[in-house]
């Protein structure tokens, strides 16, 4: 018997903003260059607040401190694949510049709400609405 089983990607965010701008990465994703959150997935036996932690650290070089969950999402991608994501907002503390971006990362970048919203680029509407 086969069975129905349905699972969404999960997937946690960090939402850092620092003097009216919000920290983004850059990246490559399907050879495409998209702007996203610092996020990524959950991984096997991580709790929610190491996942944002280590995801930040990875995309941005920044030790972040989550301070609260700003709001749960579901978003449909048009390939059928469905996202849960856990978004977190917190601070940064100090910036590793000797650490090496996770692969497919370009850059961190500082920018403001108008700036994000001009991007025709973005990751997933999840970058604007969890904003």
């Amino acid at each position: 018997m086969q069975l129905n089983y349905w699972a969404p990607h999960v997937t946690v965010a960090a939402i850092i903003q620092r003097e009216n701008k919000f920290l983004l990465v850059e990246e490559q994703v399907n050879g495409e260059h998209v702007v996203n959150q610092p996020a990524g997935h959950l991984e096997n036996n991580e709790s929610f607040l190491d996942a944002v932690v280590r995801e930040t650290l990875e995309e941005t070089r920044w030790d972040f401190i989550p301070k609260y969950i700003s709001g749960i999402y579901r978003w449909m991608h048009e390939n059928g694949e469905t996202y849960l994501r856990v978004c977190f907002v917190g601070d940064v503390i100090k910036e590793n510049k000797d650490k090496e971006l996770d692969s497919g990362i370009e850059r961190a970048s500082w920018l403001t709400e108008d700036e994000i919203r001009s991007h025709t680029n973005l990751r997933s509407p999840l970058v604007i609405k969890s904003i």
